[in-house]
Parts: C-alpha cells; sequence; structure tokens
C-alpha cells in the first residue's frame, strides 16, 4: 500500500510540514545549539557542514518534516518518518530535535502520536534509532509504549556509523494505549 511519507500533519500543540530545502536557515538556527546535541550518537551535528549533510539526507528521504508549534507559527525542530518496508509493513522514525525551550513539556510526545496515528493507517510496526547514550530520547519512547528489540550499529547519511537502540511499537499495541488516554 503506497501513503503520503510526507503529509502535512496537526493537532493543537504541533503542525508537521513537509521541509523543504528553503527551510535550512530556519531550521538550522534551532540545530546549532550544541546541548541539542549532546546525547546524541553524532555530537558535532550542531555544526553548519556536519548539520548540512544531515539536512541533505533530510532532504533526500522524502519523508522529513519541520516540526511547528501551532500556537506560535513557530518551528521548532525536525523530525523524519524513513525506511518504509512495505513487504514487512513497517516504517521508521527518527532524526527528531526540538528547541531546548520545548524539552520536557509534552511537544515530543504530541509529535510522536501524531505520526503514529497516521503511520498506523498503512503499516503494522514502527521503530526507532535512539543512539546508545541518549537516555533522554529512550524515555520518552518508552514513555509512549516503545519497546527496545535489540542493538545495532546505524550509519546515518553521511556520517560513521554509531550504536543504537532499536525500539519497535506494534499497531495492536498503539491502539490499545490510545484507547486508554
Amino acid at each position: 500500500m503506497h501513503f503520503n511519507l510526507q503529509p502535512i500533519l496537526r493537532n493543537e500543540r504541533v503542525t508537521l510540514m513537509p521541509l523543504q530545502a528553503q527551510d535550512f536557515e530556519e531550521v538550522y538556527s534551532i540545530a546549532s545549539d550544541a546541548l541539542i546535541w549532546e546525547q546524541h550518537p553524532n555530537k558535532n551535528r550542531w555544526q553548519r557542514p556536519v548539520f548540512e549533510t544531515f539536512f541533505e539526507g533530510a532532504m533526500q528521504s522524502g519523508g522529513a518534516f519541520k516540526i511547528v508549534d501551532t500556537q506560535l507559527n513557530a518551528s521548532i525542530g525536525s523530525t523524519r518518518i524513513y525506511d518504509y518496508n512495505p513487504a514487512e509493513k513497517s516504517i521508521l522514525i527518527g532524526y527528531t530535535f526540538f528547541h531546548r525551550m520545548y524539552w520536557g513539556k509534552g511537544f515530543n510526545h504530541a509529535v510522536k502520536t501524531l505520526m503514529l496515528d497516521y503511520l498506523f493507517q498503512y503499516v503494522e510496526k514502527v521503530g526507532f534509532h535512539i543512539g546508545a547514550a541518549n537516555i533522554r530520547s529512550q524515555k520518552s519512547i518508552e514513555r509512549l509504549g516503545a519497546v527496545k528489540m535489540g542493538e545495532q550499529e546505524v550509519a546515518y547519511f553521511g556520517e560513521a556509523p554509531k550504536l543504537n537502540f532499536i525500539y519497535h511499537i506494534q499497531k495492536t499495541d498503539w491502539l490499545v494505549r490510545s484507547v486508554k488516554l
């Protein structure tokens, strides 16, 4: 089943807009904060040349988004849908980052919920690659109901492979969890 990897998705907190080339400076102004990347496997992504490679990978993925605060209509980060596998009815969510003033305020939960609700119309399993040292992201994804399934060296676009934990959420588990929320 084919579906749109870059729809416009919106809820009361966030709007996900397809990432465009002209968004580079706006998104880089957020990503240029070194503290955003402190637990990430690629800690130097705040540097412009490294972020340019990251952004190029986002554009080539065909599933990248700019995250916008719906109330303020202000860009607050980026995320991505990638590696759709029609045979396994699976896809990955990742490459997510937020402006630090949005940390710990439920925005990541709002983004992931929006994406999962959309994706589970088309797939049976959503996976996440999370850096082995990225405790903040691991806890966040576990709160959504994701389960750690293993560890894997992951090569990000144009970057060296790094150890990541692999998490999954099954559609059936998400639907049961969503009813309880």
